[in-house]
């Protein structure tokens, strides 16, 4: 009896290590503050506004203005803490940023303290001030912003996001800390949205909904987040999408007496126009939103969209007014580009050509500055991707360390109970019987290994997939060409008058490389296709691409441009890659589109061609009468 004691207390043991900790933070939230210098008779005051600014950030600013004063200037940690205060309590009642010097001293400040000894394993600095440095990054890209400065606004909201992804798990992320990744989302979508990066917008915009959900900033947060999103799938061409967000957000919306209800009903009604073709209904909505409007400049939005509609119904006399009105008054940039886009040709069109000149300078006037803007787009896309691939790559390697110490944690205590076992049955059973259970104990220890090296296989297996690098086998891949070759000899023999140019072309070397990487990465249309970038056709490919198709086939591009004018460069690029019998997902991935655009590309060049079987089948076959 005491034996066995002996031994189920050992396996308690071994199991309870299991559950040790391993060096790693706790996920519990603690609101507890560990400063790096002594706490000043002050810091609870500062820590009462910081708390009252999340709530009334008009009332803490009125408080902060007069206590900055009396701050103890022997005390650094307070003085950084309270001039980030004021930067926040400035931007959030609507003021400019009045002291960005002292704010960049307490942005390096709160980095040196937070990143004395690494913030994923220390110990030493408190969550709070790890907070503190991820608000003072986000609040520097705003006064970045405010000084026209996007490039490095959007690192500074990026760095406030890396800070907070990588510092806090998902169970911390709420209250004001959801709240906070609200704001950064925000900013982020709002920032992409002004320079028409959709994707990148929504991505950003779905991810402000979520922490919404988690903590709102307000009651009109969720239906906000929604609005913009349906914004980013209008402006992308996307109606279908951008209706139905259009009304999640009415769904979502507390009441209907504000500016921001106006704003959805105004553009589900230019929607309704562009789905239904039918104008009065949706003219009569707008009419209502500009009868409801608080103030001029509110009027003026709407008078925008009701000349939109009544130029693309050609009610010319109609439309100009209202777009007159809205170029002549509307202190807004963007909205007198698009009235003046519309005027010029209404001018032309009723013979006032020196109206219409005059609208045509004052476009060309503001587009000199569109190749910096392509520019300033091209490095925010850079940096957004650099951060997406970060984090997936850290989430990786999280994966990784993970899978290692689940194996390292499975399999000590079981090695320790089994050693220890084999100890206290060869004392008591003696050493007759120490070959005996040796061998019992070699066979657990073989199946332990086994569990080990299918975990670390799987894991593998996992990090292959991640990474998009998983390969097939030589001999895999030489059927599939073997194979390819095969159907291309089939379909020569099958119509003979389009053998010899169509083969040619398919086995130019750019197409045999095209085909051959298809067939090793096998694209799948689920993935983002960013994870297949290293992929990507290079523009020297797409280069050789077309000199391929109109070496080897010289007619085709040519009829077919002639036959449907429709069809643009581009286009022809989409039917060159469909005629190597590519599918979407291939596509998708080879020209680093997303799935559903290239999918809208496909349907569009089958609609302009009126292609009645597949893509590829079509072409095919108008190749075939040549």
């Amino acid at each position: 009896m005491k034996t066995r004691f002996c031994i189920f207390s050992l396996f308690l043991l071994a199991l309870a290590s299991c559950h040790s900790p391993f060096g790693t933070r706790s996920n519990a939230s603690s609101d507890t503050v560990v400063f790096p210098e002594p706490q000043s008779p002050q810091r609870s005051q500062l820590l009462a506004i910081d708390s009252l600014a999340w709530l009334q950030p008009d009332s803490a600013l009125a408080l902060l203005l007069p206590w900055l004063d009396t701050v103890d200037s022997s005390q650094t940690f307070d003085n950084h803490y309270a001039q980030l205060l004021l930067a926040e309590l400035l931007y959030k009642n609507d003021y400019a940023q009045t002291n960005r010097d002292e704010l960049l001293q307490a942005v390096d400040y709160f980095d040196s303290v937070t990143a004395t000894t690494g913030w994923a394993d220390t110990h030493d600095v408190s969550l709070h001030d790890v907070f503190l440095a991820a608000r003072a990054h986000y609040i520097n890209g705003v006064g970045y912003y405010e000084h026209d400065s996007a490039v490095n606004a959007s690192q500074e909201y990026l760095k406030a996001l890396e800070i907070m992804e990588e510092q806090f798990g998902e169970k911390m992320l709420v209250d004001k800390k959801a709240r906070f990744m609200t704001y950064i989302f925000n900013r982020l979508g709002d920032m992409f949205s002004e320079h028409f990066m959709m994707e990148s917008a929504i991505l950003c915009y779905k991810n402000s909904c979520k922490f919404s959900v988690i903590s709102p900033i307000s009651p009109y947060s969720i239906s906000n987040a929604m609005y913009r999103i349906g914004k980013q799938f209008n402006m992308k061409g996307d109606i279908d999408s951008a209706y139905y967000y259009y009304s999640q957000a009415i769904t979502n919306m507390p009441d209907t007496a504000n500016l921001f209800y106006r704003n959805v009903i105004s553009s589900q009604a230019l929607l309704g126009y562009q789905l239904t073709q039918q104008a009065v209904p949706s003219i009569q909505r707008l009419k209502q939103m500009v009868f409801l409007a608080e103030d001029y400049d509110e009027r003026l939005t709407r008078y925008l969209v009701i000349g939109h509609i009544f130029y693309m119904e050609r009610l010319y006399d109609s439309a100009q007014y209202y777009l007159m009105t809205v170029f002549e008054n509307k202190n807004d940039i963007v909205s007198q580009m698009q009235a003046a886009d519309y005027l010029h040709v209404i001018c032309d069109t009723l013979g006032d050509s020196e109206k219409s000149e005059m609208f045509l300078r004052f476009l060309a006037q503001q587009k000199k500055t569109e190749g910096q803007n392509k520019a300033l787009v091209s490095q925010l896309n850079d940096l957004f991707q650099k951060h997406l691939n970060k984090k997936h790559e850290k989430l990786a390697e999280k994966e990784r360390k993970k899978a290692v110490k689940k194996a390292v944690n499975t399999i000590i205590p079981i090695a320790i109970f089994v050693a220890m076992f084999i100890i206290v049955l060869a004392k008591i059973r003696g050493k007759n019987l120490l070959k005996k259970q040796q061998a019992e104990a070699d066979k657990i220890l073989e199946e332990t290994g086994k569990q080990m090296e299918a975990e670390r296989q799987s894991h593998k297996m996992q990090q292959a997939a991640l990474s998009g690098r998983l390969k097939r086998s030589n001999r895999e891949l030489s059927n599939v060409l073997k194979q390819l070759e095969q159907t291309s000899a089939k379909t020569a023999l099958d119509e003979p008058e389009i053998r010899d140019d169509y083969s040619a072309y398919v086995n130019a070397p750019v197409c045999l490389d095209i085909v051959r990487l298809v067939h090793t990465q096998q694209f799948k249309s689920k993935m983002d296709y960013h994870v297949y970038k290293e992929n990507a056709l290079s523009k020297e490919q797409i280069l050789a691409l077309r000199h391929a198709a109109e070496k080897h086939l010289p007619q085709f591009k040519s009829q077919i441009r002639k036959q449907f004018p429709n069809l643009t460069d581009s286009d022809m690029d989409y039917c060159y890659l469909f005629l190597l019998g590519l599918n979407e997902a291939d596509i998708s991935a080879l020209m680093q589109r997303a799935y559903t655009t290239v999918c809208d590309r496909s349907r569009k060049i089958s609609r302009i061609i009126g292609a009645n079987d597949s893509l590829y089948q079509s072409l095919c076959n108008m190749l075939s009468k040549q």
